[in-house]
């Protein structure tokens, strides 16, 4: 292994996306090595040493696309350092903790994840998708409510826990 660091999202609007990006310039001012991408895009982890997943969450789901990743490679996960994140609280509900959804959670516990980090979202008109969405996005619930401090602070939590090779030694 080379000792990259994978930080791979699914997205529906764009914002989670956002996030891993910042995730990943982060964990770059610390040194590492990071490749940012959309989880659909990732073949093979084997590459990785450790891996952060991010998926934005509506109405307590992960997109599917992020599960799928999740499950397919629940056993390479296994022995790797792994961190999960997921977006989406607006409005006067941005600051609740996301439980991990059920089909989320067997995962999560064969790979040995540490607690999910749960980040506001952001919900903008001209982004929002679907029904539900574009009408919450005329209201009071639209805006951008992340927090790129606690963001940031997240990720140098995490830079400074990933063993890197020169320190395994």
């Amino acid at each position: 292994m080379s000792g990259q660091v994978l930080v791979a999202y699914a997205t529906k609007m764009g914002a989670t996306a956002e996030i891993a990006e910042a995730i990943g310039d982060e964990l770059r001012e610390h040194g590492h090595q990071v490749d940012v991408r959309n989880v659909a895009d990732v073949g093979s982890i084997a590459e990785y040493d450790a891996v952060i997943v991010g998926s934005a969450i509506y109405i307590r789901r992960w997109r599917p696309e992020a599960v799928r990743f999740l499950r397919k490679h629940v056993d390479e996960l296994g022995d790797r350092q792994v961190w999960l994140f997921h977006s989406g609280p607006v409005g006067p509900d941005k600051d609740q903790e996301q439980e991990l959804p059920m089909n989320v959670r067997r995962p999560a516990r064969l790979i040995g994840t540490p607690p999910v980090m749960t980040f506001a979202g952001r919900l903008d008109p001209q982004t929002a998708k679907g029904f539900l969405a574009r009408r919450l996005a005329r209201g009071d619930l639209a805006g951008d409510s992340r927090d790129w401090k606690l963001i940031k602070h997240w990720a140098a939590g995490i830079a400074g826990a990933i063993s890197s090779p020169a320190r395994s030694e």
